[in-house]
């Protein structure tokens, strides 16, 4: 059953990763480095901020409550308004920039700010939290791959537009992890 517990945990926190590779792979034209350079620092993220978390919810647990949900939603409603704006002054035969390695970070960091906030939680799986840090990471990292090229299929077909909607889902994101705070506590 912890096992279990610990599998839905990782794959509940990779979805934002998830997401945020399928608006990239949307939005550009990606290729293997993408998808790797994408996955891994992704499933890094996710593995060391709960790590993080952790650490930092013993001492700072209350500032940890109330701060993580509006931080990833400012950094993330940044970014998706940044590739919205693009997305109206790029030519419509032109790919999105792959994303850079500042960029690359912040998105990683952005969409593992809920692992963070789970990382509070991990002692109560019973799993040593460095076994339980590593699970979330390399699903997070398997996830993501495919994610980049499923976006690249669907962007393949909405052409300008999946930069548009790539600054849309980030937005989404950063919604959806403050919305889920603010009414759910997660």
């Amino acid at each position: 059953m912890i096992a279990i517990s610990l599998i839905l945990l990782s794959l509940g926190l990779a979805m934002d990763a998830f997401a945020a590779a399928v608006a990239q792979g949307a939005a550009s034209r990606p290729n293997r480095s993408t998808a790797l350079r994408m996955s891994i620092a992704f499933g890094l993220a996710q593995a060391i901020m709960p790590l993080l978390g952790w650490t930092l919810g013993l001492a700072f647990a209350p500032f940890m409550a109330t701060a993580a949900h509006w931080i990833a939603l400012v950094l993330l409603s940044i970014l998706g308004l940044h590739m919205i704006k693009e997305g109206f002054d790029r030519d419509a035969d032109e790919p999105m920039k792959q994303l850079s390695l500042w960029p690359l970070l912040v998105v990683a960091i952005a969409t593992s700010i809920d692992a963070g906030v789970a990382g509070i939680t991990l002692p109560s799986f019973g799993v040593p939290i460095l076994l339980a840090c590593g699970v979330i990471g390399l699903t997070t990292a398997v996830l993501t791959y495919p994610g980049v090229y499923l976006g690249a299929l669907v962007g393949a077909r909405i052409g300008k537009w999946a930069e548009l909607l790539g600054g849309m889902i980030l937005i989404g994101l950063g919604i959806k992890i403050f919305v889920e705070h603010q009414l759910f506590g997660i």
